[in-house]
């Protein structure tokens, strides 16, 4: 049995960030296929040196790739999601990037936050427990 799936509108994006959106699919189309440990470590290198992404960025992000991809703009959560961190990072910011899993009916989910409120998500996100975050900023490290 499928499970129907409404696909994202497209919105317009210029031909220029179009083409970067494409290459941020691409990469992240590589990435999946990484086991979760490493996953976090190249995003957590990908992350030096960026600032923290608005809102408004990560949208704007969000929707190009959800343009330019069937897959992001479906079911295709952990590749949208990188996709559109990637796109920032590109831009010199980034988001929060998040996975977590809820167990009534059991699914796992991957999405990006801008300061805690998710992006371009539904509100059913927030009943996700998170199983890893690369955040926007480094967690200060405690001194022994």
């Amino acid at each position: 049995m499928t499970i129907p799936v409404a696909l994202e509108p497209a919105a317009h994006v210029p031909a220029r960030r179009r083409a970067a959106a494409r290459v941020a699919v691409g990469l992240a189309r590589l990435l999946i296929l990484l086991p979760p440990r490493r996953l976090r470590a190249v995003l957590t290198a990908l992350r030096r040196g960026a600032r923290p992404a608005t809102a408004a960025q990560a949208l704007a992000a969000r929707q190009a790739v959800v343009t330019v991809s069937v897959r992001c703009a479906g079911q295709g959560c952990l590749q949208r999601s990188l996709a559109t961190v990637l796109l920032c990072r590109a831009g010199g910011g980034w988001p929060d990037w998040c996975t977590g899993v809820r167990m009534e009916p059991f699914r796992a989910h991957a999405w990006v936050e801008v300061d805690g409120q998710p992006v371009g998500e539904h509100d059913e996100v927030r009943a996700f427990a998170r199983t890893m975050t690369v955040p926007a900023r480094a967690h200060a490290r405690k001194r022994r």
